[in-house]
């Protein structure tokens, strides 16, 4: 945090001025190392076997805050019969069918309750060449009949739908409820077993489960940080998934100075879930319609929305996305025009599309602010994508290697590619910087800060806005008048946004607003609770409806710390409503009292008949905690006055996830795909619901390989962000870092006859880079497994353009991905490292196909041979 994200480091580095125990936990050695009171180095992709022992030393020491785990987690809910763990099934739970490599999750329910269809039955397409399949060929982990979209994290904002009432053991013994289940599960993750899995020694495991569990409970919280390197694996998703686990556990949710922070990757890269980028999400997180599925909107809204909890209203947010897009165009008569919505077909997925380019059914392509050339895991993958293209778009503040790569990427050198010979037409159009366009930022906290234009952009350069606005205004100018009903749809969008200045720049104010949303008097509304499904209503993202309540764009709120709260409601705007804490009505017990009064946040206020305190209350102010719903309620009403989790179906945290995951309703140590040791905990090696690709530009390593020995890691530096088209072309900069590098320990060194300051080349199956050594303590070997494995700690961000210039770490992975949010595997991986200079033009070529030769690499395919289900 202190490398990536040194400006909220600060709030940690005052919290240990204030006594707070900062715990850092990371394969390197970091300046948040150098800050904090301990430091774990752990092997990069065991943090399940980690975080696994943490909720075992809770379970079994009896650390668990009882009183919130039995009110507000599904701790107490009995699950069904015919459920298998991994335990009975060395590692797989039951529902697996080995051909599909897909999860039937009938069984993870709950007894007597089911899902809904789209939560208990993930949607699933025919395989490459099936009628009705996406077409591209992939395998889902193996080559299965059946593959799925990705449907996961379309739940993120509150899980699928259930129906029924489970069956619940408040006294929390009986052996299939969910508080056995989950110390069955995690009884064999010991500190034995973390020493062994992760290298870390059992004293230092100890101190940290010490230390964290005597700072929780009724009285203390302790909060849990966590950026990409807990994302970026097969089992990311499980990751955070463990990490709430453990927090529902000791009462860290929902309470002040607790819950999970995801530090995200830049400033608005929460902004861009939220509206969103992702493909199989509207904005909200609104799910998708598929195009096999949902015919209607009333048939979307049964199968996605829940009837119980706040998702109980769906079909307001979504009618009301439906007017913001369409206005007088979309009514009641028409279905609101949700049939001019995009359908799924498939995975459509960054990675999937990029096989798609080279398949040749992907013929454009836009890049906005991204750099796949460089900056995606296997990049020559990328490259060769967008060599197939007949036209690519390249947005961005410089010419970066996406948009030069047919004149000087590293295929040109190896004579894998020839320039004359590329199809794709590029065209470069500058863009605007954030310094110099209005807009807003929503960070790491779900915070909307809102940033006013510095000066004007130079030459050509455009904001996105400019860009997108005026791209769409030329388009409806060139189809107006046309009677084609597919181009009805752009034609009847609401396109009315304001302009200004010499450049025509449209207002984001304008933006914000329709965002925000308005009622039939075309007032501003003030809360997502105003909205309707009766077309009386517009907001263009439900969960940021009030950011410009009573037309004040309460985002430019900048109201300084020592005039207000503590909270700081006046900074900014978090979505949503304003709360800066989710489930906050979990900081009070069930009778509304605060667990703590040195911690009181929000509490009942039973002579005014409303919830009170320091920040907006997650729960329906007048709702007080004795209300018991009646028969037949539906949505937020459906809810008792105990229930937090008011997103959930159950108002409850979910310990266990009875529907809407790929891989598991309970985290599972899996090893990384490229792992140098076996799985301790099971038979089964890796994630069996991972998505893997083979084609002979993507091949993997085999489990354990002595070709590939050594576990590699990439890792951001502060001088330098993202793939580097900010930072490399800045001297001051590039003078910091100026070179492409590698850490590794001194006994790494020793055994490869590394230099300080010289160079080593990095191997994988999919090519090799070259790096100047950094000879280092920070990185440390670790004892697993009976033997001495070293890891390789690369930074990410060079490329061939720029001052400063290198190879690019990403080139040496592969594309494999979580099942769930499908996030590439780039923070384990193995390679090997030789010291010198890589081979030069065709050389490289050969040095690459030589070691593939020496691992068992079929040339032809991205598969090693006789990889069986265990291993892969």
């Amino acid at each position: 945090m202190a490398e990536c994200h040194p400006v909220g480091f600060q709030w940690v580095v005052e919290a240990r001025e204030r006594g707070a125990t900062i715990i850092h936990v990371d394969p390197r050695f970091t300046r948040t190392s150098a800050l904090a009171d301990v430091h774990v180095p752990l092997r990069a992709g065991t943090d399940i076997a980690f975080l696994g022992a943490l909720i075992n030393h809770v379970l079994s020491n009896d650390k668990d805050f009882r009183e919130y785990v039995v009110a507000y987690t599904n701790a107490p809910a009995i699950l069904r019969e015919d459920f298998a763990d991994t335990e009975d099934l060395d590692g797989l739970f039951s529902g697996f069918d080995p051909d599909s490599h897909h999860y039937e999750t009938t069984s993870w329910m709950y007894e007597g309750a089911r899902a809904s269809a789209a939560a208990g039955d993930r949607d699933r397409w025919p395989a490459s060449g099936d009628e009705g399949g996406p077409g591209a060929a992939d395998r889902q982990h193996g080559g299965g009949e059946l593959r799925e979209t990705g449907r996961a994290h379309s739940y993120g904002a509150g899980g699928p739908a259930l129906s029924g009432k489970p069956a619940m053991d408040p006294t929390l013994r009986h052996p299939r409820c969910v508080y056995q289940v989950l110390k069955r599960h995690f009884a064999r993750y010991t500190p034995e077993l973390v020493e062994d899995v992760c290298g870390v020694p059992r004293e230092l495991f100890t101190r940290v489960a010490d230390a964290i569990t005597a700072n929780s409970g009724r009285e203390r919280t302790t909060a849990l940080c966590y950026s990409v390197g807990w994302t970026q694996h097969t089992v990311g998703v499980q990751y955070i998934r463990t990490a709430a686990i453990l927090q529902a556990l000791l009462g860290n949710i929902g309470r002040p100075g607790g819950g999970i922070l995801a530090l995200r990757g830049h400033a608005s890269i929460q902004g861009s879930t939220d509206v969103p980028t992702l493909y199989d999400l509207l904005p909200g997180y609104i799910p998708m319609p598929h195009a096999h599925q949902h015919q209607d909107l009333d048939a979307f809204v049964a199968a996605d929305a829940g009837t119980t909890g706040f998702w109980g209203n769906m079909r307001a947010y979504v009618v009301s996305l439906l007017k913001a897009w369409w206005g007088e165009a979309a009514d009641e008569e028409n279905d609101y025009r949700f049939d001019w919505l995009p359908r799924l077909t498939g995975d459509h997925g960054t990675y999937r599309t990029v096989l798609n380019q080279l398949s040749g059914e992907c013929k454009g392509y836009f890049l906005v602010g991204e750099n796949p050339a460089v900056g995606s895991a296997n990049s020559k993958l990328q490259r060769l994508g967008l060599a197939n293209l007949d036209w690519l778009v390249v947005r961005d503040l410089r010419l970066i290697e996406s948009a030069t790569f047919w004149q000087d990427g590293p295929e040109i050198e190896t004579g894998e590619l020839r320039t004359e010979e590329i199809p794709t037409e590029v065209f470069f159009l500058p863009a605007a910087a954030h310094t110099e366009k209005d807009g807003s930022f929503t960070n790491t906290q779900r915070l909307l800060q809102w940033h006013h234009a510095a000066v004007e952009p130079p030459g050509d350069a455009r904001s996105d806005l400019w860009f997108y606005h005026h791209l769409g205004r030329i388009i409806r100018e060139k189809l107006a008048g046309s009677t084609d009903p597919r181009d009805r749809p752009l034609l009847d969008l609401t396109w009315d946004y304001p302009t200004s200045g010499p450049l025509a720049e449209p207002s984001a104010d304008a933006v914000l607003a329709e965002i925000n949303g308005h009622g039939q008097d075309g007032q501003p509304l003030s809360s997502f609770t105003q909205l309707r499904d009766d077309g009386s209503t517009s907001c263009g993202v439900w969960i940021y409806c009030g950011v410009r309540a009573d037309g004040h764009n309460r985002a430019a709120n900048r109201r300084p710390r020592d005039e207000q709260s503590r909270v700081a409601p006046d900074w900014g705007w978090a979505w949503p409503a304003n709360r800066r804490i989710l489930y906050n009505r979990a900081s009070a017990d069930p009778e509304g009292r605060p667990w703590s009064e040195r911690k009181r946040y929000v509490w009942w206020d039973a002579e005014q008949g409303r919830w009170t305190g320091e920040d907006v209350p997650d729960c329906e102010a007048d709702k007080p905690p004795d209300y018991r719903p009646p028969p037949g309620a539906r949505a937020q009403d459906a809810l008792a006055g105990t229930d937090p989790f008011i997103m959930q179906s159950d108002g409850r945290a979910w310990l266990f996830a009875p529907a809407g995951l790929a891989d598991g309703p309970l985290p599972a140590h899996y090893e990384p795909y490229e792992s140098p040791v076996d799985n301790p905990l099971y038979g089964q090696q890796t994630n069996p619901a991972l998505q893997a690709y083979d084609h002979p530009a993507n091949r993997y390593h085999p489990a354990g390989s002595e070709v590939y020995p050594y576990a590699f890691t990439t890792y951001r530096l502060t001088e330098h962000h993202t793939a580097g088209g900010m930072s490399r072309t800045l001297p001051y900069l590039s003078e910091l870092q100026p070179e492409f590098f590698c850490e590794v320990s001194p006994e790494l060194a020793a055994e490869r006859g590394l230099e300080h300051l010289g160079w080593a080349t990095i191997t994988t199956a999919r090519t090799a880079v070259e790096a100047r050594v950094l000879v280092t303590e920070r990185i440390r070997p670790l004892r697993i497994r009976g033997r001495t494995i070293h890891q390789v700690g690369l930074p990410y961000h060079w490329g061939p353009n720029g001052l400063s210039k290198g190879d690019a770490a990403n080139e040496l992975l592969s594309v494999v991905l979580d099942p769930n949010v499908r996030i590439q595997e780039s923070k384990a991986a193995t390679c090997d490292i030789q010291p010198g200079r890589r081979p030069r033009g065709p050389a490289l070529r050969a040095h690459v196909a030589a070691y593939r030769r020496r691992a068992g690499l079929n040339e032809d395919e991205g598969t090693p041979p006789g990889a069986g289900e265990g291993q892969r």
